[in-house]
């Protein structure tokens, strides 16, 4: 797997601040044969387990591990799930999973998605997942202050 920043352009040459500007990431995969159907066609659930590897990858290039969020008593779960698929994905394909950061609230985030054959560049399917924030007992709680504000920035 392969990940690309695509950061809007900074307003000076600082990296920190080219981060903290980042809205859009790419991440690379290619289609296992586990992920296809008997038809030899992507099965559609599989199109949200790439969102989530987009989105925990986005959330890396930013500096955020997930694994270091949840460690810290805070997990993100995901409320609303939608994807318009608009061509099919086949085992051994190279796909590209564009995930833009959509929004942040005090206890929720939106992620939006666009899911590419890399080789042709031919869009697959769109997605968008909007996630709450909870603690380890899986109650709603807040986002981390730290946490919604380098989101904010992204934004």
């Amino acid at each position: 797997m392969r990940s690309v920043n695509f950061a809007r352009p900074p307003s000076n040459d600082l990296h920190a601040h080219a981060v903290s500007r980042l809205r859009s990431h790419s991440t690379e995969l290619r289609v296992r044969y586990a992920e296809t159907d008997r038809m030899g066609v992507v099965y559609h659930a599989n199109y949200l387990v790439w969102c989530e590897v987009g989105r925990v990858e986005f959330m890396r290039a930013l500096g955020r591990d997930y694994a270091a969020l949840e460690e810290q008593g805070t997990g993100l779960a995901v409320t609303e799930a939608r994807v318009r698929y608009l061509a099919p994905a086949r085992f051994d394909d190279s796909i590209r999973v564009i995930t833009t950061l959509a929004g942040v609230r005090s206890r929720a985030v939106s992620f939006a998605y666009e899911i590419f054959n890399a080789a042709t560049g031919e869009r697959l399917a769109t997605a968008h997942t909007d996630l709450v924030s909870i603690d380890s007992a899986g109650r709603l709680m807040a986002l981390p202050v730290e946490f919604r504000a380098v989101l904010e920035a992204a934004l």
